[in-house]
């Protein structure tokens, strides 16, 4: 796959680990599901890992400063100013008396700073299309990049095409993580066909009429994972799983009609590659997110004991479905805003934030995420499509979509 942005087979100039101790590591997001998994996989493997900095949104400062502090590192960010105040007294209630405190930077910016600082990995697991300025950070500072925030790629595809270099990637999605590992198996030529597994959430099998009246309660109880909000309504509406196939696109540069979702709900493939000579190799395992980021964290070296694994000797049954366009239509939504590329991809995803911090709110039906998204896309049209995209011209288009999309939800409301 020597064209793709995540090859298994090239190693990074950065890949090689420092002659002696761990490897340093800096983790963005490390309060979310990502984070917090990953500094498991970090405490249980010392001689491995060692972590320098952490970046969280500011939401749950203890919980930073408990990290902060096992984890021994040098530098803690947090997204918010207004918090850094009460980041320091969370530190100093961690730290002994006469203990020196991590160097603390706040604001916007902060995340960014910490993933150009010196390291070997950086972990990018925010939440959202915020994360894209951290990703481009880490990418110019050389840095190896264990990506689980899509949005950045999603929206800002180019940009990152641009700047990293061969094997600098590697994916933690669970899903992309799983191609990774399969498309080891051939050759670039070889390969027909990337299957992407879906749980297909907590509404598999209803019609569009029987989701209508769904609560966000409804929404937040996944039958297979514990995400955050965000990210488990989305794969509600499987816009995460259409965002995810935009990401596969970009990752393994293959064109949208080799890309097929299937809905699988053990949830136990994480996906597939499909081959030339009719064979398809799928990697499995039990719903740990610990193993993909493990392995994005210690590429091209597998750690040990990571996650869980299979009784091979208990009885098990594993089904696939087709996707139902109709009632989740979030996919095909998707894949043409992929296809259109320019801002359309940033339009789409920063569409749906709103329109599910709208659903969570009780102002916008389960359904009217998707028919609101669907209504801001068009209205953007393809007019930036294959333009040269910009960080500015991504955050204008991001603004423009937001503002439209809460426009429409409060006119949704008044019907």
């Amino acid at each position: 796959m020597t064209d793709s942005l995540a090859d298994p087979r090239l190693r990074h100039p950065a890949m090689a680990d420092a002659p002696n101790g761990p490897r340093d590591v800096v983790i963005l997001g490390s309060t979310g599901s990502i984070g917090t998994q990953a500094v498991d996989v970090v405490l249980d493997n010392p001689e491995r890992f060692r972590v320098t900095g952490l970046s969280a949104g500011g939401g749950n400062l203890e919980l930073l400063a408990g990290q902060a502090h096992r984890l021994q590192v040098r530098t803690v960010a947090v997204a918010r100013d207004d918090r850094a105040v009460e980041l320091r007294e969370a530190l100093r209630a961690e730290y002994g008396v006469g203990e020196p405190i991590p160097e603390v930077l706040a604001g916007p910016d902060a995340a960014t700073e910490l993933a150009a600082s010196e390291c070997h990995t950086v972990l990018n697991g925010i939440t959202g299309s915020i994360g894209l300025a951290p990703t481009l950070a880490a990418l110019r500072a050389g840095r190896i990049l264990a990506l689980a925030n899509k949005e950045s790629l999603i929206v800002g595809g180019p940009l990152v095409r641009e700047l990293a270099g061969p094997g600098q990637i590697v994916p933690v999605d669970s899903e992309h993580s799983a191609l990774f590992q399969a498309l080891m198996g051939g050759e670039r030529a070889e390969v027909r066909k990337l299957l992407v597994t879906a749980s297909g959430g907590p509404f598999r099998g209803r019609s569009r009429a029987e989701l209508a009246e769904v609560t966000p309660r409804d929404a937040l109880a996944h039958p297979t994972w514990t995400m955050g909000p965000v990210i488990t309504v989305n794969s509600a509406t499987l816009v995460n799983k259409g965002l995810e196939v935009i990401e596969a696109h970009l990752l393994y540069d293959l064109p949208f009609e080799r890309i097929e979702v299937v809905v699988h709900p053990q949830s136990a493939v994480h996906s597939m590659v499909e081959f030339t000579d009719g064979s398809t190799l799928a990697q499995c395992g039990p719903p740990d997110m610990r193993l993909p980021i493990a392995l994005g964290l210690g590429w091209p070296r597998r750690v040990p004991d990571a996650g869980p694994v299979f009784d091979w000797s208990k009885a098990m049954s594993w089904d696939f479905l087709p996707l139902d366009p109709e009632a989740f239509p979030a996919v095909p939504l998707a894949c043409h805003v992929g296809a259109l590329g320019g801002t359309a991809p940033a339009v789409f995803n920063a569409a749906n934030e709103e329109c599910v911090e709208a659903f969570l709110a009780g102002r916008l039906p389960f359904t009217g995420i998707m028919d609101t998204v669907a209504a801001v896309v068009e209205q953007h049209g393809d007019a930036a499509a294959g333009t040269d995209l910009t960080l500015a011209s991504v955050l204008d288009a991001e603004s423009w979509a937001r503002r439209r999309a809460r426009e429409m939800a409060v006119a949704e409301a008044q019907v």
